[in-house]
């Protein structure tokens, strides 16, 4: 395997939509709507959960954690995008293209074993509510989001060298919006298969391994929340896992479909919008969802507001 000179010297094209013009300006105005609802949601996030004190406790610890991600997720490829899609020039350089595979994967996989810790923490908040504090420790936040970045980064130290040396025998066309592992290795002009299946078994690791972890988090907290008599009680530990619920199943839904399968079973259109809903869509939701289901974020956000004014 060894990359073409042709791509390491001028770069790629990012096919993207370039067929249907129409539609790219479409794609741009929406993109830039929700690129620029992400990046305000997810600073207004880590924001109020740096300066509010009432929410240095590890449930917020682990939100900042991810609205960092998704700025990182979204910043890494959507602003590119946005000048493909504005004009005629798709191109991208091989740095860039390196950049936004290596972001992708290290970013994507920090995130999804960052939700199963966040589900361990909802655990142990529903489940074991007096001895939260002791469980959730300071020091053992901090070791289950370095595991989390760390599982990432290998994912994406391994992945990236071997997607971007693959021979591509001078094709440059990259037929989508964004340098994505499955649409590099779909390009190469030499057996890839080797490479699909240890993306897979990463996949299987870093994708399914934490949702599984996820899954029986949630067995437990259904179990003890239906032991709980009153209705009140039984809302308030529904409301406590229902924002994290609903970010891990749009997350982890389109995420499973894109790289869970083998490589040329998906259509292109279709690879592409899954991308972009995980990439950008899911981004812009979290804020959204964390702050109009949760007292204490809308609490606290007034509280920043009014010292500001």
């Amino acid at each position: 395997m060894g990359q073409s000179n042709d791509s390491a010297e001028h770069g790629f094209i990012l096919v993207g939509f370039s067929d249907r013009p129409r539609l790219e300006m479409v794609l741009f105005i929406v993109n830039f709507t929700l690129y620029s609802v992400a990046v305000l949601g997810n600073s207004t996030i880590i924001l109020v959960c740096v300066l509010d004190p009432r929410l240095h406790t590890p449930m917020y610890f682990f939100l900042a954690n991810l609205s960092f991600l998704d700025l990182c997720f979204s910043t890494s490829c959507i602003p590119q995008m946005l000048v493909n899609l504005w004009g005629p020039d798709k191109s991208i350089s091989y740095a860039g293209c390196v950049v936004q595979l290596f972001s992708f994967l290290s970013v994507g996989g920090i995130e999804c074993i960052l939700l199963a810790v966040m589900a361990y923490d909802r655990y142990a908040a529903v489940c074991r509510p007096l001895h939260y504090m002791v469980i959730m420790h300071p020091r053992l936040c901090l070791q289950l989001v370095a595991v989390a970045w760390g599982s990432g980064l290998v994912n994406a130290i391994v992945m990236s060298p071997l997607t971007m040396t693959l021979s591509r025998c001078g094709q440059r066309r990259v037929n989508h919006f964004l340098c994505e592992m499955p649409a590099l290795i779909k390009m190469a002009c030499v057996d890839a298969r080797a490479v699909e299946m240890l993306a897979f078994a990463f996949a299987v690791f870093i994708v399914l391994l934490p949702l599984a972890l996820i899954l029986v988090s949630y067995g437990y907290i259904a179990t003890a929340v239906l032991r709980i008599k009153s209705a009140a009680g039984r809302w308030k530990a529904f409301n406590t896992c229902s924002s994290h619920l609903t970010v891990v199943s749009l997350f982890y839904g389109s995420i499973i479909y894109m790289y869970m399968q083998p490589g040329n079973s998906a259509s292109q259109d279709q690879g592409k919008f899954l991308t972009l809903f995980y990439n950008l869509v899911t981004p812009m939701l979290n804020p959204l969802i964390y702050t109009l289901r949760n007292k204490e974020v809308k609490g606290a956000l007034k509280k920043v507001i009014a010292r500001q004014s």
